[in-house]
Parts: structure tokens; C-alpha cells; sequence
């Protein structure tokens, strides 16, 4: 049961874990990422389809994303669905490619981004501790029962301890490397 507990808090912890790298790639820092386009949904034949499956994109230079539909067709379509999302970028278009040029970020961009990313950092940080309260209420509702002794149910909290710990750690790198990534002129 302790194995248990504690696998099924480091899944979740990890799941956790790669949230928080997903929404970090999702913000724009000035250098182009073909990440920044995940959220966009394109209609397409009367259904609403990620970007990614009607189009090829590309990153060719650090500061523009290239997108290649499949289908010229899709190209009206796909420049419109740009121009209403929120990433405020304006598409240029040749008739077969998108171009989306990345402008540079101010200074006050920048510390604008910075603050989000870290609240999303702490977000996922509340994430992991949440994940180690539910581990640990098992783990005392399994010694109440009488499937746990005492001495391993403090043992398995301090391993899970442990691994909030770890991840909470990973956590801050991540956080870490994204401010020097926004902050990088």
C-alpha cells in the first residue's frame, strides 16, 4: 500500500512537472518557437483542428516562424485564426507560406513576462504540495485502519518529503532558466 501511494504521488507529480515545462514553452520570449503556435485551432473543413495538423511549421531564424499549409486553401483561413488569437503577432503572407516575424520584447515586457512565469511556477509548486498532503492523508488513514504501522508511515512521508522536494527543486530550474531566457536581450 505504501508503494503505492507513494508511485501514484510521484505520477502525478511529474504530470505536474510537465505541465509547468508545456505552459513555459507556450510564452513568447522574444526568439522564435514553434511551441508558441500549440494553442492555435484553425477551422478547417467545418472542424476545428490544431494548427499542426493542417500546416508545417518551422522556425528557419530566431526571430520568425514560418507556416506551410498543406492545403492552399487553408492559408485565409489559417492567417485569420493568427490574427484573433492572443498572441498579438501580425502574419504576412505570399501566397503559399505565413510568415510570423518575432519582434524584440521591451524592458517592460519583459519584467511583465517574468511575473507571469513565476506565477506559474508557483501554481505548479501549490500543484506538488497539494499532491503530498493527499499522499500523506492516505498514509494516515492507512495507519487508522491498521495497514500501516507508525514507523512506516513516517518513513513514506518523509520519502514523499523527499520527492516533493525534488520536484519542487526541478520546479525552480525550470522557472529559473525561463526568467534568464525572458530577461536575455
Amino acid at each position: 500500500m505504501i508503494k503505492k501511494i507513494e508511485s501514484e504521488a510521484k505520477s502525478r507529480m511529474e504530470k505536474t512537472l510537465e505541465a509547468i515545462r508545456h505552459e513555459m514553452t507556450t510564452i513568447r520570449t522574444g526568439i522564435a518557437s514553434t511551441a508558441l503556435l500549440d494553442g492555435i485551432r484553425v477551422e478547417y473543413y467545418g472542424s476545428m483542428l490544431p494548427l499542426n495538423q493542417v500546416a508545417n511549421i518551422a522556425a528557419p531564424e530566431p526571430r520568425l516562424l514560418t507556416i506551410q499549409p498543406w492545403d492552399k486553401k487553408a492559408l485565409p483561413v489559417i492567417e485569420r485564426a493568427l490574427m484573433s488569437s492572443d498572441l498579438g503577432l501580425t502574419p504576412s503572407n505570399d501566397g503559399h507560406t505565413i510568415r510570423l516575424p518575432i519582434p524584440q520584447l521591451t524592458g517592460e515586457r519583459r519584467k511583465e513576462l517574468a511575473h507571469v512565469v513565476r506565477k506559474f511556477a508557483e501554481e505548479a509548486r501549490i500543484s506538488i504540495r497539494n499532491i503530498r498532503r493527499d499522499a500523506n492523508e492516505h498514509l494516515k488513514k492507512g495507519e487508522k485502519r491498521g495497514e500501516i504501522s507508525e514507523d512506516d508511515r513516517r518513513r513514506a512521508q518523509d520519502e514523499v518529503q523527499k520527492l516533493t522536494d525534488e520536484f519542487i527543486k526541478q520546479i525552480d530550474e525550470v522557472l529559473e532558466h525561463k526568467e534568464a531566457e525572458i530577461m536575455e536581450v
